[in-house]
């Protein structure tokens, strides 16, 4: 099932396996300063989103992302355009 909290909680999953820090992973960590989460990183979760919804997700999204819910927001529009409304 696709909807918002889905693809918030995988987002949030993801990162808890990635993060080495103990801070708390919240949708508004910022994932670089918070997290400590290196570019390299981040191209590894986009490509998990990938892998788990099934859709291409333009590099450039990143640009303006600085936080899990961000990231879900500019998701949102990539999955709708396959899946339909969430």
């Amino acid at each position: 099932m696709k909807n918002r909290d889905a693809v918030m909680d995988y987002i949030l999953e993801c990162l808890r396996g990635m993060v080495t820090s103990e801070e708390e992973i919240r949708p508004d960590s910022d994932l670089v300063d918070e997290l400590g989460l290196e570019s390299i990183k981040v191209m590894d979760l986009l490509m998990m989103l990938e892998d788990r919804f099934d859709i291409p997700i333009p590099i450039n999204i990143l640009l303006d992302i600085r936080t899990p819910g961000q990231l879900r927001d500019a998701l949102l529009p990539h999955l709708e355009k396959t899946y339909g409304p969430l």
